[in-house]
């Protein structure tokens, strides 16, 4: 009997590990040195039974970034280790596109938003096209999913730690390693759908909306705007 009445008979749980984090949230993934780079990237894919058929889990060892001092300090992960461990970009970004494109699966992650866009930066450096974007899959996010509950009311959502602790009374095994962490999304994922914090209605009603937003009028563009329709006006009044 399926876990799920979903129409994707897949599910594909996704993490990353990047190089930073983004500086703006519009900019086109064109924009250099604007979108952090995927050190490691990992997924599982399970069927609507919550089997596990797959897991995939790879390092990125090109060259042409450099990993922030801060991301080291959350994942570990330094050029040194990446020369050794890691595999080519492009040749990774094709096996979760191939995936991607084979199993037509739900994609879903904690923080699926930076995940998307982060991976969506690497199709765009692999130029490989991206099979989320505008192909109808789905994308999921557990932490959007979770506010209530949440306790703190200066916070909105949960970390992946904290979620795996409220459900589980446990600790998260190797934090901020990609595969664990896309493995914990999954267990999160079934066992809220087994205690009925999550429904089918849910989980099928909730699309993620993960387009690059418009850019925002700043506030320094209005005020030149208010500085030129001074001057115009106290021309006006001199003549």
């Amino acid at each position: 009997m399926d876990i799920l009445k979903i129409v994707n008979q897949y599910l594909l749980f996704i993490d990353t590990e990047a190089s930073g984090l983004p500086k703006k949230w519009n900019e086109p993934y064109s924009k250099p040195n604007n979108w952090p780079h995927s050190v490691q990237t990992s997924w599982l894919i399970f069927d609507k039974e919550g089997r596990e058929i797959k897991r995939e889990d790879h390092y990125i060892k090109d060259q042409d970034f450099t990993i922030s001092s801060s991301s080291i300090k959350i994942h570990g992960i330094t050029s040194e280790y990446l020369a050794t461990h890691g595999e080519n970009r492009n040749e990774v970004m094709q096996k979760l596109y191939d995936d991607l494109v084979n199993y037509q699966p739900m994609v879903i992650g904690h923080f699926m938003e930076l995940d998307y866009h982060v991976l969506a930066a690497d199709f765009y450096r692999s130029n490989i096209p991206n099979p989320i974007e505008g192909s109808g899959l789905p994308a999921f996010c557990t932490m959007m999913a979770t506010t209530q509950f949440v306790k703190n009311p200066q916070r909105k959502f949960m970390k992946l730690g904290e979620l795996y602790d409220h459900l589980f009374h446990a600790h998260l095994i190797k934090p901020h390693n990609a595969i664990y962490d896309a493995k914990a999304t999954a267990d999160c994922f079934f066992e809220l759908l087994k205690r009925g914090d999550l429904s089918e209605q849910l989980v099928d009603s909730s699309p993620l909306d993960l387009a690059l937003k418009p850019k925002k009028e700043t506030r320094n563009s209005w005020a030149f705007f208010s500085i030129i329709l001074l001057f115009i006006l106290l021309i006006a009044l001199s003549v």
